[in-house]
């Protein structure tokens, strides 16, 4: 009977510890946006009618999981013309580092599209590459280099600006290369909208604004708070679809949330959980008279958002409003009232499935309208890395258990 109940506890054990089956999960993002005319490629890359004609582009980006085969997504949600891929290649960053133009020698693979070297992006359309056997460990900074040969027939392109990362344009086709001598550095990702990898993990997708897009965070230094979050969780992908001025109810950088919802949350590949952190906008560009009835759409909006990915089966997790008490734009008692009937109702249990009572994390005690000194990076609304440090660290690691 003991041998029996031995044998039966170690088939149980087997059972339940079988590796889960491997999917494609996002392990990186950036949100598609149009791109400013003061962000568009430097001279001579924008021209009178089209971009980056006959040129390469050379970006880097950190995937937050690993796995042994990688597919790149490249988005064309804003252009004003067919994207036209002439080559793309993806290698190792030299020293592994973020915003390097070198790659390590012999590491460049080529990238295809249904089997071609080459591809089209449909105008408002996404492409998603063939898989490529090019392992990743989690964390690891690799490169990837588009060739254009003639260039994108539009000065509407679609890029993400505050990469808080630098990529690199030079003329001709460098997608073999491994120095790029000469090419024009901009702090910015143009077409690349995401990493997927070959992996049983799942994801979790940041709705945020510049808070978590991390002005204020360090250039090359992945140190926003997503990517602290990231460095503290095994065998789970963070996805940052955050952008500066971003808003929940009203397009400003970016489409709204609630008109962006369905490309950046529900259609990005494994993701299991969302952290909303998103509404300072609203309420800081919201006239004073008009601030009590922007607290009441946030919380409208919140509300969609839940009903929409419960409907994928996505937990969501709500981030409390941080303080803006300073900020020469933002400041004003009708807005900071708004900011605590909002969080209030985030903080209320029953609304979202978990709360990350950021507010909290960040504010002075001595002056709860504002932010704590030392996370304050001078314009009293935006984070330096120490208070990026602090808020990525106040997430618990247990709120991303898949526990069937």
């Amino acid at each position: 009977m003991i041998f029996f109940l031995a044998v039966l506890t170690v088939l149980f054990v087997g059972a339940s510890g079988r590796p889960a089956p491997s999917h494609w999960v996002a392990t990186w993002t950036s949100m598609p946006q149009l791109t400013e005319p003061g962000n568009m490629p430097p001279a001579p890359f924008t021209g009178t009618d089209r971009v980056l004609d006959n040129a390469s582009l050379r970006e880097t980006a950190q995937v937050t999981v690993g796995g042994p085969r990688i597919r790149l997504r490249f988005s064309n949600a804003f252009g004003g013309a067919p994207l036209p891929l002439t080559a793309v290649s993806v290698a190792r960053p030299v020293s592994g580092a973020a915003g390097v133009s070198s790659v390590v020698p012999g590491s460049a693979l080529s990238v295809t599209f249904h089997g071609k070297p080459s591809t089209v992006v449909p105008q408002g359309a996404q492409v998603v590459s063939d898989p490529v056997p090019f392992p990743v460990r989690s964390l690891e900074n690799i490169a990837v280099t588009a060739y254009l040969a003639h260039g994108q027939a539009s000065t509407s392109i679609t890029s993400h600006p505050g990469s808080r990362t630098t990529s690199y344009l030079l003329a001709g086709n460098h997608v073999a290369d491994t120095e790029l001598p000469g090419a024009t550095p901009v702090d910015h990702w143009y077409f690349l909208s995401g990493i997927e990898v070959l992996s049983p993990a799942a994801a979790v997708a940041v709705i945020g604004d510049s808070i978590s897009d991390g002005r204020g965070s360090t250039t090359n230094g992945n140190d926003r708070w997503p990517n602290v979050l990231a460095s503290r969780l095994h065998g789970v992908a963070v996805v940052n679809e955050a952008a500066g001025g971003n808003r929940v109810l009203q397009d400003g950088l970016g489409p709204n949330v609630l008109a962006r919802l369905d490309r950046d949350l529900l259609a990005t590949s494994g993701v299991s959980w969302a952290i909303v952190f998103e509404g300072v906008n609203d309420i800081g560009t919201a006239t004073p008279a008009a601030a009590p009835d922007v607290a009441e759409q946030l919380i409208d909006a919140y509300d969609q958002i839940l009903v929409r990915a419960h409907a994928q089966d996505i937990r969501v997790y709500g981030a409390t409003i941080t303080p803006f008490g300073g900020n020469t734009a933002y400041d004003d008692p009708a807005r900071e009232a708004a900011r605590q009937q909002v969080n209030a109702w985030i903080r209320q249990p029953g609304h979202f499935d978990a709360l990350l009572d950021f507010d909290k994390v960040t504010r002075d005690p001595a002056a709860p309208a504002r932010l704590l000194p030392a996370y304050d990076v001078g314009d009293h609304l935006h984070l330096n890395p120490a208070g990026y440090r602090a808020l990525g660290s106040s997430v618990p690691p247990g709120l991303f258990r898949n526990d069937g």
